[in-house]
């Protein structure tokens, strides 16, 4: 690879990596081809990129940038996870889809990258622990709504209290005619 291609990568790794609202930085050392390849293909299916870049390419296209800090972690074997548009559901599937490895260790997140900083590995593990895009939007709906609720239940009140006591009266009436 001449000067111009390592330019011209270093470039588009600098777009891929900036964009990215959630990067993981993982040490793959122990893992079987076959192995990452699933791991690879379990990820795509959720819009995740599994990239191995060499750590001194990496380390230029974060170079000046605000996820900087992540090249201190590029030594080794090092396998770049890049986010979708949801970085919440990127550190869940990863935490789903890298369970296995961690009893053996072999594949172990170094590092990340979210809302801005540069975060270690339990991080990772913390943003995977928040609620969701769907879930918070879930919750948002339920919050709209309980105003008219409330709202609705306050209107009915008085109606409802006069009929109970209609009702009442209507009893007593008639267990004294009765």
């Amino acid at each position: 690879m001449d000067r111009e291609q390592k330019h011209a990568l270093v470039e588009e790794l600098t777009k891929t990596l900036g964009s990215a609202p959630l990067l993981a930085v993982a040490d793959y050392r122990g893992v079987t081809v076959a192995e990452i390849n699933l791991l690879r293909r379990n990820l795509e299916k959720a819009g995740i990129q599994y990239k191995v870049i060499k750590n001194s390419l990496a380390g230029l296209a974060v170079a000046g940038t605000d996820r900087e800090g992540l090249t201190k972690h590029l030594t080794g074997m090092v396998g770049w996870i890049i986010s979708s548009e949801d970085p919440i559901n990127t550190a869940k599937v990863l935490r789903d889809v890298t369970k296995d490895f961690k009893k053996t260790e072999r594949f172990v997140i170094k590092a990340g990258y979210f809302d801005g900083e540069v975060i270690d590995a339990s991080g990772v593990e913390k943003v995977a622990d928040l609620p969701g895009r769907e879930e918070l939007l879930g919750t948002l709906l339920a919050t709209l709504q309980q105003g008219p609720r409330n709202v609705l239940g306050v209107v009915q009140g008085p109606a409802r209290d006069l009929m109970y006591l209609l009702k009442n009266y209507e009893q007593k009436l008639e267990e004294a005619g009765g």
